[in-house]
């Protein structure tokens, strides 16, 4: 029997965490234009794994500190609100600030940051590269 998988951040490797499926594709990380960057467009991306962990997205890379990021936070802070694209759409999200963007920047050797899709966002259109 196939275990089920899911993508915590849309781009980075499956989960296939018990709770994975309540996050899936809930972040993403974009590049300095605010476009996804996919796992095809960046590899480096692959080998980010994630868990859920008392009440956090545990994420690793090879060669990095874990890096914690709460998993439900109420988003009622617009000065972190902004807007990415995903296969040419805009979708609002939520930057998850500097440190994130500094870990993800340092794993991709880019600039790029971490976001979670806003939860009024709508229903998203993501390509046929990750897996739904």
């Amino acid at each position: 029997m196939n275990q089920a998988v899911y993508y915590p951040i849309a781009g980075c490797a499956p989960s296939s965490h018990r709770l994975a499926s309540d996050y899936h594709h809930r972040w993403l990380v974009v590049d300095a234009n605010g476009s996804w960057l996919s796992g095809t467009a960046c590899a480096a991306l692959l080998q980010v794994t994630t868990e859920m962990r008392m009440g956090s997205l545990v994420i690793r890379a090879p060669g990095m500190l874990r890096m914690d990021i709460p998993l439900d936070v109420i988003e009622d802070d617009d000065s972190v609100k902004c807007t990415a694209t995903i296969a040419g759409s805009p979708v609002d999200v939520v930057d998850e600030g500097d440190l994130a963007a500094v870990w993800f920047g340092n794993v991709t050797g880019m600039s790029c940051r971490l976001v979670k899709v806003h939860p009024g966002a709508g229903e998203i259109d993501w390509p046929d590269e990750t897996p739904k």
